[in-house]
This record gives C-alpha cells, structure tokens and sequence, in this order.
C-alpha cells in the first residue's frame, strides 16, 4: 500500500488512549487496534497496514514519580532538533513545566509502530495525535489532582506541572504517588477533548534553545560513529565496479597477512541482493583494516554497467522525455494536445540536472553484535520500518528478532532512509559471531552512495493568437528512489496506466492556474540499471522545482510580463488550488501571499548595477498534501568573462503554518537554503564508467564559508496547521538563481549545477 503525508496523518485512527501506573510512574500512549490485534496488542500505525504486528501499547510519554517528564521520540535527531519540537507540543497540551522535560530517541522495538524519518512529515504527521495525547494527559492529572484536592475539576487550571484550584495546587509528581491515573479514552473521547488555542499556548511558538544542543556542544552526545562494543573486530568494505552484478572472481590476501592486526578477508553472500560482489577486510583495529584494505586484491567481474557514463543517462532520459507515450500520467488537467494544436506560437526547453551526492559529515557506519540468538545493530538510521524486512532477509531471521538502536546522527539529508550500511557488518557479525564495526572511509561512502539521479526535463508551452499562455505540457525522467527501495509506496497514474511516487514528481502539480496542464513522469531504465537512486533533502521538488520555476519566468519574458506578476495572476486559488482543511487552508492565495511579501521586503525592480541582477521562484512544499508556502529573490552578481557567478543575498518568505519551535525552525530554514545555493552553484558528480568520478572533497566541492550570502528569511505569522520545514526552503534557490543569472547577463542556464561556459 503506499502512503503520502496526508495518508500518515489521516492513519492515526481507531484508536484509544491508554493509561495506567508502571510503578510509580504513570505512563500514557495512544494505541491503534490493527487487524487481527486485540485491544491489549493495540499500537499506533504510522503507515501502512503491512506494518501490522502484535505488541504493547505505545507509549509516548512517561511522568515519574519526582515529577520528570520523559518523552519518547520515535524520530531521528539529524541536526533538526525535531525531540524538542515534538516535546513543545506534548508540554503544551500536557500544562507541564519546561524543566521537567526529558526526551529519549527510542530504538526499532514495534511498540512504537512505523519509523520514519523524512519527507518534512515529523510535526506534520504527529501533531494532532501528540497534542492529543498532552490533553488526555492533562485531563487525567486535572481529575486525578482535583480528587486529591477535593475540588471540581472545572475548577482547576493545569500549568507548570501543578494542579491549582482555589489557591491550592498539587504537584504532578504528588498525582503519580497517590491519585487514581488509570483511565482509557475511545477514539470519540479523544477527538472531543478540547486542545488549547494558539493565544494559550506557553511553549510553542516560543524561542528555547533545543534539548539536544548541550549534549552536542560538550561531545556527550553519541553518534552511530561513537559506538564500540566488548570483543568487536572492525571491517573495512570492498566496494565492487558496479552496484549491481558484480561478481568476485578471487581474493588474494597474501600481501595483507604480514600487517599487525588483519585477520582475515571475507566475501559476503547477501541474500537479498542488495550486496552484489561484497567483500570485507577484517582487523582488530580500524587502521590496520584500511591499512589491508589497501593490500587486499579483489578480482571481479564487473556488472552490466561497467561503462555506462553520465552523458548515456542523460541522453536516455531525453529520449523518453521527447517520447509523449512514454511514463506515468501524473496531471492532465484540460487538452494539451488541442491548446498545441490551436497554437498561434509554442515554446520549448530541456532542463537537467547532474548527478548529486548526499556527503553527510558523519561517513556510513554501523555496529551489529549477535546476543541469545538476537541481532542488535547501533546505528543512525531514518527509515527503521524500511531496512528490517531487508535485514531480516539478508540474515535469514524473524524481524522481530532485530532490534536497531538509533544514535544521533551526522548529517541525513535522506542518505539514511536507507540503511544498506548496516547489511555487511551485520552479515559479517554474523558469520564471525562477533561483533563487528564497519566504516566507509569517504570515497568508499561517495562510492555505496545512493544518489540523486541525473534528471531531464522537456516543457512545451503554447500560445494563442494575443500572446496568452494556453497550455504546458512537462516530461520529466530520472532514476526512481521509491521503485528501487519501496516499492509498496507506489501509487497508480491518474489515467491507471502504471505507477509512480510523489518523492520523484511532487512539484509539478503546483499551484497555478493553467487551463490545460498535463505531466508525464518517466522512469530512466538506465539509471535504475547503473545505481541506486536515492531521496536526496527535498526530494522530487528539488530538481522538479528547477525545471517548472525557471520556465515560467522564460514564458514571462515571452508574455512580457514581470516574472512576479506573471506567477501572481496564475495563483488565484482557483478550482483544485483553492486548497483544503486543514493542511492547505487559503490554498495558492497563501503562496500569493508569501511572493508579494519578498517582493516588498527585497526592494524588487530596484535599478541594480551592471552585471547585477534579482531573480525570484516559487515552492508549494513537498507535496500539496502538505504545502509549505516559500518565495525566494536571489541577488546575484555575474562576471561573464571570468564565468563567475556571486550570490550576494537571498531573502525567503515562509508560510509553514504554526512554527512550533522557532529556533530550530530558522536553522531549518538557513540550512536549507545554503544547501540551495550549494546544488546551483558548486555541488554535483558524473558518472563515467558506471560509478561516480568525484569521490571526496577535493573534488567534490560543496558550498564554503567564503562564498554563504546573506540570508534574510522571515516566516509568516500563522496559527494554522503545522506544515512541514527541513526540506521545502531548498527549493526556489537554485531557479532564483538561474533566474537572477539571466536578468544579469542575459544567459538563460538550463543545466544544474549552474556552469556559465
């Protein structure tokens, strides 16, 4: 079954709110029946009904008797801070004391349900069911106080950690040693319980420093990187020619034997194919591995792919673009083929993008050790839910014999939502019966990397006899991260001609107005052939956005239009895009709303010096199941003679709803929008003979200190629901960019990352 944003959010159903004692401690969790489970075996889906198992009751968070409050994330801490955030929303509801806030990043036990970290959709997902579970909490400590108080409960106000009523309190941690805390809500009772509106709100929306930061800045948090085990032997991986059909021909050691410390080189044998020709150096340190390493000599025969080249995957992806009965229908809104037909004027353009890799600062790595028949793997991971099925049938075991234990990690940006890097020190912990580390020096990482694929997109506009806009037709081909790593998320075309994911089209269904609007996406065979494709921070919208927001500034130039007065007569909320409650309320007027507030706060159509220009897109978000409404201007300064292109200041206007922590948000925010600049600008790889050429820092170059612009990035003032943030501000960069090149030297670049030759 596959599932979007939305589907995440409308999942959280059938459910009951569960609380008792465990001790001295009162512990509460929302529960959802899942078909064949009792009430008992109760758990929340997050995702998929394929996900369904027997287990306790989830739970959320925890009040102990001394009155600290510990809240449980089912989340991966990447940077984002996302505990603290879902933390403010529990406190909030709960009516408890910031200071007595713990938080605790939980490993892949199913009582937590479907793990997931990405796509933007922590808050978005969970935020109705844990504001829910603060005001059934709130609510049992009111009754449970007001008893002990021999008080109504409609007397009483629930804050900092107390129960009050008529100038007497009782603490929480009081309630938890003697009241009566047992109490199960029906799904009914739950969504009766009245949530505090924004103007009573003490936590969210309100500045804190992150609970994360402290453990950080001191060197106390642990990394997957951190992690030793008793006894455990360290492998150095033996990345074969290509991802996929390799074979090993032989090993020959003998010139690593004499190094202290190697013990032995293994070929892996992965039952689920997603190691191909593996091989492993053992060593009882790391140096001596990646000194073996070195000494070691793999014979292969290389796979298929051999001496495929990024200009192959890029040629084959225009093929099919320019093949109109090629892919997947994803929007067919009106008769392209007729406004084509009917045209008094067309217009063309092939965008591209290059291949990208994810260079997360924390390399791969991964710990796994066999106790009591049980695997235990120590790792950072995203997407928990998606790599056990895969783990469990490499090793041969039940899923429920696999416990992965989350560290924070370094860096994601989608990277690890795959958690491939876990199958060879599992499968060689398992072979050795011992534990084992494995790290992926850098290039061996940029090598096992799943990256964002190579992608070309063809527009096609059409114009009547006055010059009027009267249709796009958009192709879009690339490697499909979702086909090659989840599957069950795929979803049927439109017209019920094949399948297709969101994570590689979202963003071409945007929201302006067009009378006749269709878009293919296309599957690159090739690519999928050669690589993993993976998601990459934005995904789908990231090089999707590159390609539909620097063509419509081309057809404004057409129309003679200003490129924001072109966009802002196109989204008039009208039809589809007048938006939806309660993710997407005010529809496109609120992205009207965000581009008519960069435009004021840049100064745009302010005379510029020579050479200088500002140029402005537009983002719907991740999905329109879940809009975040972005507009950017980018300054820039272009040297046509030198080639050289400086982005001088970007400026963002954000409407992602409620901001539930402003602090974290705006990190989010500047984050993004710096990796923006960085995939225009500087980032970018080629394959050439099937694997990617630049492999570490020296030439793969990401965005540096020196050349970050200024930032000046507001977010909208908005009590509406909380959208989702870690990924839409990449977006608009790279075709504000592009956009601002243009009007500054008169050079309209198609090709990412930007290169003026």
């Amino acid at each position: 079954m596959a599932i979007r944003a939305d589907q995440i959010q409308g999942n959280v159903s059938r459910r009951t709110f569960l609380a008792g004692s465990a001790g001295a401690t009162l512990v509460m969790g929302l529960g959802v029946v899942l078909p064949g489970c009792s009430r008992e075996e109760a758990a929340i889906d997050m995702a998929i009904d394929a996900a369904s198992r027997s287990f306790a009751p989830t739970v959320w968070f925890e009040i102990g008797s001394d009155g600290g409050i510990l809240i449980n994330v089912a989340k991966a801490e990447m940077g984002q801070h996302v505990g603290t955030a879902l933390a403010r929303v529990i406190a909030d509801e709960l009516g408890a004391d910031w200071d007595d806030i713990d938080i605790k990043y939980v490993d892949s036990d199913p009582k937590w349900g479907y793990m997931i970290t990405g796509a933007s959709w922590s808050v978005f997902t969970t935020f109705t069911m844990l504001s829910q579970a603060g005001a059934a909490g709130r609510t049992i400590l009111c009754d449970a106080g007001a008893a002990l108080l021999g008080v109504d409960p409609a007397d009483c106000t629930v804050e900092g950690s107390n129960v009050a009523a008529n100038g007497k309190q009782v603490s929480f941690a009081e309630i938890v040693r003697k009241g009566d805390i047992s109490r199960t809500f029906s799904e009914e009772e739950l969504g009766a319980l009245p949530l505090k509106p924004a103007s009573e709100r003490r936590y969210i929306g309100q500045t804190t420093q992150a609970l994360d930061i402290p453990a950080k800045a001191t060197g106390q948090a642990v990394y997957g990187l951190d992690v030793e085990l008793p006894g455990m032997v360290f492998a150095h991986p033996m990345i074969p020619p290509t991802r996929y059909g390799s074979t090993i021909k032989s090993i020959d050691d003998t010139a690593a034997r004499g190094i202290p410390g190697y013990l032995q080189t293994l070929a892996l044998t992965d039952p689920s194919e997603v190691l191909q020709g593996w091989a492993v150096v053992i060593a009882e340190d790391y140096p001596s591995a990646m000194k073996a390493a070195k000494a070691v000599a793999v014979d292969w025969e290389p796979g298929p792919t051999a001496n495929v080249s990024e200009a192959d995957i890029l040629a084959e992806g225009a093929k099919l673009a320019a093949d109109k009965s090629s892919g997947v229908l994803f929007v067919d809104d009106g008769d392209v083929v007729a406004a084509r037909a009917d045209a008094a004027t067309t217009h063309s353009a092939i965008y591209r993008t290059g291949t990208v890799l994810h260079f997360t600062l924390e390399p791969a790595n991964a710990v796994v050790e066999f106790v009591d028949g049980k695997c235990h793997i120590h790792s950072g991971n995203q997407w928990q839910s998606l790599i056990l099925p895969t783990l469990a049938k490499s090793l041969g075991m039940e899923e429920a014999d696999i416990t992965i234990h989350q560290y924070y990690l370094g860096g994601g940006f989608g990277r690890r939502l795959w958690g491939d890097p876990m199958i060879p020190a599992a499968l060689a912990a398992q072979q050795l019966n011992k534990p084992v580390k494995i790290v992926f020096q850098r290039a061996d990482d940029s090598r096992f990397d799943c990256v964002r694929s190579a992608s070309v997109q063809q527009f096609d506009a059409s114009f009547d006899m006055g010059g009027a806009l009267t249709g796009i037709e958009h192709a879009a081909a690339a490697g499909w991260a979702t086909l090659a790593m989840a599957p069950f998320f795929m979803l049927d075309g439109i017209d019920g001609k094949g399948k297709f994911h969101g994570f590689e089209i979202n963003g071409a269904d945007h929201w302006y107005t067009l009378q006749n609007h269709r878009v293919r996406t296309i599957n690159n065979e090739l690519a999928q052939r050669t690589f993993l494709p993976g998601w990459l921070r934005s995904v789908g919208p990231g090089w999707i956005g590159w390609g539909v927001e620097s063509f419509m500034d081309e057809l404004a130039g057409i129309t003679g239009e200003d490129p924001i007065e072109f966009r802002l007569a196109r989204l008039d909320a009208s039809g589809k895009n007048a938006g939806n409650v309660p993710e997407s309320v005010g529809g496109a007027t609120r992205l009207a709303a965000v581009l008519r507030d960069v435009r004021d706060r840049s100064g745009w159509g302010r005379e510029l010096p020579d050479g200088e220009g500002f140029g402005v897109a537009v983002c719907g978000g991740q999905e329109r199941a879940m809009p975040t409404w972005i507009a950017c201007v980018a300054h820039v300064a272009v040297d046509v003679e030198s080639k050289s292109v400086k982005v001088k200041k970007i400026w963002q206007s954000i409407d992602c709803g409620t901001v539930v922590h402003p602090d974290g948000a705006m990190a989010q925010a500047e984050g993004a929008t710096l990796w923006g600049v960085s995939l225009a600008l500087h980032e970018g790889t080629t394959f050439k003979d099937g694997q990617v050429v630049d492999r570490n820092l020296d030439t793969y170059t990401p965005l540096r200190m020196a050349d970050v612009p200024e930032l000046d990035i507001k977010f909208m003032d908005s009590t509406e629901f909380p959208t989702g943030l870690g990924e839409p501000p990449v977006v608009p960069v790279a075709p504000a960019i592009g956009n601002a090149i243009y009007v500054a030297s008169g050079i309209r670049v198609r090709d990412l990352p930007i290169r003026l030759s």
